[in-house]
């Protein structure tokens, strides 16, 4: 196992870097500090060939073409400092009231104009034994409207069992709201295919209910029985048929509390791919990429586009800081977010 630092481009004068972690088995993650975010993931296949498995790009500059900023799918980026749709762009905390960028409409998203997924993240460790690196970013108080100085730390980990274990810790000098992901697309089949042929088990009876803006109105509902019930697998593309559209479905795993626990499988038959995910958080927003648009690509010509790519995002209740009960949506002074993602991959 190994991990090697690249330059990757320059952004306002300051060096971006992208550090390449490789374990044994011919798996390769990289990552670059801009957003910390992934930007490849190499994985064989059943037959032992090497292909790309996430959405993203190989320069630097492609981040900022004008159809990327349009779509803003967020590829790889570590979102935050709160991750999906804050509604009507306000909250309160502690008899204050705060106003946010509207971003979709009139909600905030994914922590507003220039989220965590748009910084320079500093490398705090990295190690060429070990396929790991830590990165750290500090935010200060009313950047993008929310109150407290917070420090943030991220640590990416690929482990010769084909874990890529992403571990998250922050503190903050004031009460504030916090939950932050990792937003990765993937597709299994290599991109041969779009995602429709993936199968899905998700350990969830219960998701959350969202108003017609796409914010979470403190409602949660019961799957079981239901086209959306994936507790025993099905394919995307016959839920997708049910539903009449693709998944935007925030899955709670209420039993768990925030213990470390695999709560997702999913499968592409052809490939011989599987990816399992494990968490500590109270959720995951399934994302089939309904939105993303077709003319995104790989500059090697792999294709991207609506159910090109599924997203795992596990995090704290969307619209937390606005529901009654949310579990862990305020990270309080003094306290320490500790919070583990693994996704595991086999062939």
């Amino acid at each position: 196992m190994k991990t090697t630092q690249t330059d990757f481009g320059v952004l306002e004068g300051e060096a971006i870097y992208q550090y390449i972690l490789e374990n044994d088995n011919g798996v390769s993650v990289k990552i670059s500090t801009y957003g910390a975010t992934i930007t490849s993931i190499l994985l064989p296949n059943k037959d032992g060939k090497i292909e790309e498995i996430v959405c993203g790009f190989d320069t630097f500059e492609n981040y900022f073409s004008d159809a990327y900023k349009a779509n803003a799918p967020y590829f790889g980026g570590t979102v935050g400092r709160y991750c999906s749709q804050i509604k009507d762009a306000q909250f309160s905390l502690n008899g204050k009231e705060y106003e946010l960028a509207k971003i979709v409409g009139d909600n905030n998203l994914h922590g507003g104009k220039v989220g965590f997924d748009k910084k320079i993240w500093k490398v705090n460790s990295f190690s060429n034994e070990l396929a790991t690196v830590r990165m750290e970013l500090k935010s200060k108080h009313l950047e993008e409207g929310f109150p407290g100085n917070i420090t943030v730390q991220v640590t990416f980990s690929l482990t010769n069992e084909n874990e890529l274990k992403i571990q998250y810790g922050a503190i903050t000098d004031q009460d504030t709201p916090f939950t932050i992901t990792n937003h990765s697309y993937f597709n299994l089949s290599g991109f041969a295919e779009n995602v429709e042929g993936h199968s899905v088990m998700i350990k969830s009876s219960t998701k959350q209910v969202w108003d017609e803006t796409g914010a979470a109105t403190g409602e949660n509902v019961s799957v079981v029985g239901k086209a959306d019930d994936l507790q025993s697998a099905k394919t995307i593309k016959e839920v997708h048929e049910a539903m009449g559209d693709g998944f935007e479905h925030f899955y709670l795993f209420e039993d768990k509390g925030f213990e470390l626990d695999k709560v997702a499988e999913i499968t592409e038959p052809k490939s011989g791919r599987y990816m399992e995910v494990f968490t500590t958080e109270p959720g995951m927003l399934l994302y089939t990429g309904k939105y993303t648009s077709d003319e995104l690509q790989r500059e090697s010509g792999l294709q991207y586009g609506k159910y090109r790519g599924f997203c795992c995002e596990t995090h704290r209740y969307p619209n937390g800081m606005n529901i009654k009960n949310a579990p862990k949506s305020i990270l309080k002074a003094g306290e320490s977010y500790d919070s583990t993602t693994i996704f595991k991959f086999n062939w």
